[in-house]
């Protein structure tokens, strides 16, 4: 796992090669084996492969989505906002998951944050997508994730690019003195 999450990095380019079924399925089980608090499972998600809807889409909100035009599908992550109260936290653990999925199966992926966005200013991008996609209205919009076959390669960051004065040793003043290479 340590090597997937050293790998990982947003794709917002890629090619129009489309996903396999099995990719799809594969993705699929990653999003419903995800864990949630008391197990409550109050995400749900809308899987788009649908291009003219994937365009919409990239349009979501003012910045930062239009990646998902190119995408072979589009993970719109959500949630019953009346069944749990950390409906946020558990699908942000959903949406890692299926990016760390893609990632293994050699597709790229990145997110497009959602919630507290604007697509214009009378509009939030979470009203446009539940709009879009005919969602009730206790089902709330975490993230998009566009995912696809890579048309651009990244490459890992360095250990030396990584922030390790942000790891601390017991109390916040004391200095986390591992090293990572």
């Amino acid at each position: 796992m340590i090597e997937l999450i050293r790998k990982r990095r947003s794709i917002r380019t890629f090619t129009n090669q489309p996903l396999t079924e099995e990719q799809k399925a594969l993705l699929a089980e990653a999003l419903l084996r995800s864990p949630s608090s008391r197990n409550i499972n109050p995400w749900e998600f809308v899987l788009v492969d649908e291009q003219g809807l994937l365009e919409r889409l990239a349009n979501a909100k003012q910045h930062g989505s239009e990646f998902l035009k190119g995408a072979a599908l589009g993970v719109v992550v959500c949630a019953d906002e009346t069944k749990s109260d950390v409906w946020v936290e558990d699908c942000s653990i959903a949406a890692i998951l299926v990016q760390m999925t893609a990632l293994s199966l050699g597709l790229g992926c990145c997110w497009a944050q959602i919630r507290k966005r604007q697509h214009d200013p009378q509009t939030t991008a979470e009203q446009f997508v539940q709009e879009l996609l005919g969602l009730p209205p206790q089902i709330r919009v975490a993230a998009i994730i566009g995912v696809g076959h890579p048309a651009e390669q990244r490459s890992p960051l360095a250990a030396t690019q990584l922030q390790q004065a942000k790891l601390h040793h017991n109390r916040y003043a004391t200095s986390w003195n591992t090293v990572i290479s």
